[in-house]
């Protein structure tokens, strides 16, 4: 019998290997993951809820032309001499916070898909289970959904996999889950289907981008051929370990009603940036009372009307 791989879970893995074509013409020279959200690139607040989770060993999974990420999570020694001799401590220690998370890289090389994706990260992982971090979905920090899903790992074993109630129709953009077993938050998953049509989904639960797996998927992953697109997707694999009773098999689902930021396309991103605007520390008041008077001013119906 295959021994059980160990519960702890300390790495996590995040893929960044994408091209972000829907954020073009903005992503043609610079990463999708370093577009600023307020005043911190996207990646870096998916890094932090990495690191708070008590996961601080990030491998990030890169493709052609993110040599920018690198540099972002490595010492900028010119810039800090700089601050350091201006006594600008504040921006110092802001520039220092990325620097100082010990962060590794590798990449992808093809792109085929986000199950091809993880298993890139296996020589790293090893036998240990991890935690996957997609970096459009932003969770906010006074939320702990990763820290719950690795407690649910830890209990039960196997893999555990984020999900979020959308309305019906909206189910079609992401993968589903047929649950059953509901106690509390946690859920047994029973299947997994990717995109499927509204009118044949199994649940409105969605999986949203936070994953804590086993690393039989690993082994899993090999075996899996190419689903839509062509690519070999991790909803397959995960479909997988949800029917297996092998050690290392079964998928368990966190229900998370929490803070959830999309930042995976314009709209939804500018919705974050406005949305942890208005959250910001030194910033938020000042800004919400500024929107608050342009919202004022565009619904006024002679500005309407001179507009």
């Amino acid at each position: 019998m295959t021994p059980q791989h160990p519960r702890t879970v300390t790495k996590a893995v995040i893929p960044a290997a994408g091209l972000g074509t829907r954020f073009l013409p903005a992503t043609k020279a610079t990463p999708k993951e370093m577009l600023p959200v307020v005043d911190k690139p996207a990646i870096q607040y998916v890094v932090e809820e990495s690191v708070r989770a008590g996961l601080d060993d990030v491998l990030v999974i890169t493709g052609r032309n993110k040599a920018a990420l690198e540099d972002h999570f490595d010492h900028h020694w010119e810039l800090e001499q700089a601050l350091e001799a201006k006594g600008d401590q504040f921006r110092l220690a802001r520039v220092r916070e990325s620097a100082d998370i010990k962060v590794h890289f590798v990449r992808q090389g093809q792109p085929l898909g986000l199950g091809h994706a993880v298993h890139v990260a296996k020589e790293h992982v090893g036998d240990h289970p991890f935690a996957v971090l997609l970096g459009d979905d932003l969770i906010d920090g006074r939320d702990h959904l990763l820290e719950e899903m690795v407690a649910v790992r830890e209990e039960r074993g196997g893999s555990v996999i984020a999900l979020m109630e959308v309305p019906p129709e909206s189910v079609g953009l992401y993968g589903c889950a047929a649950v059953d077993g509901r106690e509390g938050d946690v859920v047994r998953v029973t299947g997994l289907v990717e995109k499927p049509d509204p009118a044949e989904a199994p649940s409105n639960l969605a999986v949203i981008g936070r994953y804590v797996l086993d690393p039989s998927v690993f082994e899993v992953l090999e075996q899996t051929p190419p689903g839509r697109g062509g690519e070999i997707q991790l909803t397959d694999a995960l479909q997988t370990l949800a029917g297996s009773s092998e050690p290392g098999g079964g998928v368990h689902g966190v229900v998370f009603s929490g803070r959830r930021y999309d930042t995976g396309d314009r709209l939804d991103y500018l919705k974050a940036v406005v949305r942890l605007g208005l959250d910001h520390q030194e910033l938020g008041k000042d800004f919400g009372q500024w929107l608050d008077e342009f919202v004022q001013e565009r619904l006024a119906p002679e500005k309407a009307f001179q507009r």
